[in-house]
């Protein structure tokens, strides 16, 4: 059984920086972070893929850096230059495949960004 545990959330004023951490257990192949506000619908923020491609959504590219340390089984997501609107329950997540959903969700870490 996989297990995601994420970690780094916290409170910071808008122009501030986080780093996420996910600690994995077991295999996984496509990794993910995903963020829901309330009210709002969960939205992908970005990817990364074992052959070390990455991607992002457009309201957070320039300014989030996805990455995996592969030693420490860990995923990374350095957030730069904060915004209010970046506030939000952030999820890790896994797959075993390059498709399809996702299958693994560790529990979330809340973000929040004050003016």
């Amino acid at each position: 059984q996989v297990q995601l545990v994420e970690s780094g959330g916290g409170s910071v004023q808008a122009g501030g920086s986080l780093r996420l951490s996910c600690v994995t257990s077991g295999y996984v192949y496509s990794m993910a972070w995903f963020r829901q506000a309330p009210g709002k619908e969960r939205e992908e923020v970005a990817y990364h893929n074992s052959g070390d491609t990455a991607g992002y959504a457009d309201s957070v590219k320039g300014r989030f850096t996805i990455s995996k340390d592969g030693a420490k089984n860990t995923l990374y997501l350095q957030m730069d230059n904060l915004k209010p609107e970046d506030t939000a329950m952030y999820y890790c997540a896994g797959r075993r495949f390059n498709f399809g959903e996702y299958n693994y969700w560790g529990q979330g870490t809340q973000v929040t960004v004050s003016s």
